[in-house]
């Protein structure tokens, strides 16, 4: 997956790739051109066959320190919802593309950079990363970041968060259900490629399949979550890759994915 971006490094390693956020110098801040560029990454990533997971990590000592403030000052309505639906379109891209993207959480993730974490697919942070929503503090409160937020560990938790604008530690972040686990700052590239080559063991077509019904039915009501699922899982058996999976474990052979 060869890139030019100028706020990203991407990197292929067999059926994985790595998106590097590459502003260090400015806390890794979610700016426009950096949002646009990982939205268009994304995009190639879940049109290709060949990319089976993603891992998204961050360069420098913060993950990200949300939107680039230079970019909410003294600006227009116009500007403000463009900003804004951009970081939207990309929050939403990373949970339509049909590969599991995994945050590699290294340092600090606050605002639109603890919703890039919460949003993710998976989270792996090292046990000294943190994570707060402090936009209270500044006058502009977190209100998209909450979405997701929200959604990864629940109202009282989010709302503690989002109105003390307090960061919690990686202990509590697994605790609260925002990231997997909290590993060993030197341990974590070596835990999210682990986990990512997991996944990639899979079939794509399968774990495609899979992650677009776990969003699809995670806000359903239970008797329509069933029904969907049923006709998912339906279907699903009849792909050449379900009946390839089920014959290998009853022959005792390792399956031969055909993506199909």
């Amino acid at each position: 997956m060869q890139s030019n971006y100028e706020n990203l490094k991407v990197d292929d390693d067999a059926s994985i790739t790595r998106i590097t956020l590459n502003r260090p110098d400015r806390r890794n801040a979610l700016s426009l051109a950096l949002m646009r560029e990982l939205n268009d990454i994304l995009q190639r990533i879940g049109s290709s066959g060949d990319v089976r997971a993603v891992i998204l990590a961050a360069s420098g000592t913060v993950f990200s320190s949300g939107h680039d403030l230079n970019e909410l000052r003294g600006e227009s309505i116009g500007h403000y919802r463009n900003l804004f639906d951009v970081c939207i379109e990309l929050m939403m891209t990373i949970q339509r593309i049909p590969q599991p993207v995994i945050a590699e959480v290294q340092g600090m993730a606050t605002a639109a950079g603890c919703q890039l974490v919460a949003t993710c697919d998976l989270a792996i942070a090292a046990d000294s990363a943190r994570f707060a929503t402090p936009g209270v503090r500044i006058g502009l409160f977190c209100s998209t970041p909450m979405v997701a937020l929200t959604r990864a560990i629940g109202r009282k938790r989010a709302l503690e968060m989002l109105l003390t604008g307090s960061p919690i530690d990686a202990a509590t972040a697994v605790e609260w259900g925002l990231i997997n686990r909290a590993v060993p700052a030197e341990a974590l590239r070596e835990e999210s490629t682990r986990l990512a080559l997991q996944i990639a063991e899979a079939s794509p077509l399968t774990v495609g399949i899979g992650k677009q019904a776990f969003y699809t039915q995670i806000d359903l009501d239970q008797p329509k979550a069933y029904d969907y699922t049923r006709e998912v899982m339906s279907l699903n058996a009849m792909a050449d890759d379900a009946q390839e999976g089920i014959g290998a474990f009853l022959e005792k052979r390792t399956p031969c994915w055909t993506g199909k």
